[in-house]
């Protein structure tokens, strides 16, 4: 008996088999909009509810890895920033350092006699003899005609004045010289590093402070609560914060110091739905939450969750034990939450995270959809 049923056409059955697996597609599609969860979906990282319960302890029952920390008026205190530093009215004391020959330096010599036809200088009615550019060589002497050779090393100026007169005693009739320092080489300091114009700074127009030496560089490159600045005297080194440094003492730079001025980067990430994720660097010295959402450009509208944004933060223990973690969250969809924003402190290595909207999750599930409907759609058109 033969059977009745006649083999569909090739045609047919293409379109059969489009139609079946664009129904398997709407159906897979529907069921997981009817799941728990779409691990199947790209994120920035994990979900509100992920972070929500995971706080909760570890499927074991172990503790929590971390602790979570919802920023309301009750709990915003322990982490509030500090009020910025008040500027100091006192200021250092003037003093001028004693100024010591080193090889390296150059000195500006004149030397001037009583007029006579012997006279090996000129008067000092005219200026008498000037040699303008003397330089102590490595074994610490000068050397000038008639006079000959002098050892100036660690002498002061006036020093060198009178040793000068003392040589031409028996040469001259009424010797005086004068001795001035045109190349500093014994006072001045050297600023290297994150500066405009690294390299010697001299001390000739007055004593350096350890700003004076810095702005005399060019000033920094970066911002200043971006600065460390390390001075060596020589005999200790010190470390200042640049930033702390405006608002306090300008201590004063001993001759012959170096100035190393190098960055200090205050860093945190920023992830999620926010305008310009990545690693930044920290806006201020002690910035707030909500200036450092303003940095980075604020939340996302379209995609972001408001009531999901979360700061994930790391806190290193003293005693050796691993660093203990903790994750705050701030709903921001609360208008008291812009004041909170304004008050919490975020800290170095500290990782901001807003989390997706479930509106937009959804969007990414709708989209296949809504596109495999048009795929059907356009199989019946056939």
């Amino acid at each position: 008996m033969t059977s009745s049923v006649s083999p569909l056409p090739p045609s047919a059955l293409s379109r059969n088999a489009l139609r079946a697996l664009a129904s398997t597609a709407l159906i897979g599609a529907l069921l997981t909009l009817g799941g728990c969860g779409t691990p199947w979906l790209s994120a920035a990282g994990p979900s509100a509810g992920a972070i929500l319960s995971s706080s909760e302890g570890a499927k074991d029952g172990s503790a929590a890895p971390y602790k979570l920390v919802d920023l309301t008026a009750e709990t915003i205190q322990p982490y509030i920033r500090p009020p910025d530093p008040v500027a100091t009215p006192e200021i250092l004391p003037a003093s001028v350092p004693e100024i010591h020959l080193v090889p390296g330096d150059v000195l500006s010599v004149t030397i001037a006699d009583i007029p006579s036809e012997a006279a090996l200088f000129a008067p000092l009615t005219t200026g008498g003899t000037v040699f303008s550019h003397v330089r102590v060589n490595a074994d610490g002497n000068i050397s000038l005609p008639h006079v000959g050779s002098l050892h100036v090393a660690d002498l002061a100026p006036e020093d060198v004045e009178r040793a000068i007169v003392n040589s031409l005693k028996g040469r001259a009739l009424s010797p005086v010289a004068r001795v001035e320092l045109v190349g500093d080489f014994s006072s001045s300091v050297l600023v290297v590093g994150a500066v405009k114009s690294p390299g010697r700074v001299s001390a000739l127009k007055g004593p350096l402070t350890l700003l004076d030496a810095i702005n005399s560089a060019g000033g920094p490159l970066l911002e200043p609560h971006l600065i460390r600045i390390i001075l060596r005297t020589g005999k200790e080194t010190q470390t200042f914060n640049y930033n702390e440094l405006l608002s306090s003492v300008n201590p004063a730079i001993p001759p012959h110091s170096e100035i190393i001025v190098e960055p200090n980067r205050k860093r945190f990430v920023a992830m999620g739905a926010v305008g310009k994720p990545g690693l930044q660097d920290l806006p201020s010295e002690n910035p707030s939450l909500l200036e450092t959402l303003g940095a980075v450009g604020g939340l996302q509208e379209r995609i972001a969750n408001a009531s999901g944004v979360f700061v994930f933060r790391l806190l290193q223990n003293q005693t050796g034990q691993p660093p203990e973690a903790e994750v705050f969250r701030l709903d921001m969809r609360r208008p008291e939450s812009i004041f909170l924003a304004r008050l919490f402190l975020v800290q170095p290595e500290d990782a901001i995270y807003v989390t997706n909207a479930a509106a937009y999750e959804w969007e990414k599930i709708i989209a296949p959809i809504v596109q495999t409907l048009v795929l059907g759609r356009y199989i019946n058109s056939f």
